[in-house]
């Protein structure tokens, strides 16, 4: 009998749906849109964040945030809801606030959400998404 040589032996991995983290989950419900929220479509410098900012939602807000990268006045990001947030939502949101900035427009924040706080830390993005102490 000989041994194998488990260094030159390549490692499989299973597939998961072709997906690195498997396949996606099913939808429980539908995700808030941004543009339901009433503040949306009352002041243009303002944005209600829905309760959940993922991955399935995260067009759907990057289409509602470029709308108002060349707003002149500051916007305000309304996070009173907002309840779970993922990596997609952080990117999206980190995205629009350094491209303002790049632009000296400001964006300014509304109300408290310990899961954006808490994701934000996690990911040192704190700094970069400009959010109150």
């Amino acid at each position: 009998m000989t041994k194998r040589n488990k260094a030159n032996t390549p490692r499989t991995r299973p597939t998961r749906g072709g997906h690195l983290l498997g396949p996606p989950r099913e939808a429980k419900a539908a995700p808030a849109t941004v543009a339901s929220s009433p503040a949306a479509s009352v002041d243009p410098t303002t944005l209600a964040l829905p309760a959940e900012c993922v991955v399935a939602g995260a067009s759907t807000l990057k289409q509602s945030l470029v709308g108002r990268l060349d707003e002149p006045r500051p916007i305000t990001l309304d996070i009173t809801a907002l309840q779970r947030i993922d990596t997609a939502g952080l990117q999206v949101l980190t995205a629009f606030i350094l491209e303002r900035a790049s632009h000296d427009r400001v964006v300014q924040w509304r109300g408290s959400a310990p899961a954006l706080t808490s994701a934000a830390h996690l990911l040192g993005l704190t700094s970069l998404l400009r959010l109150p102490a």
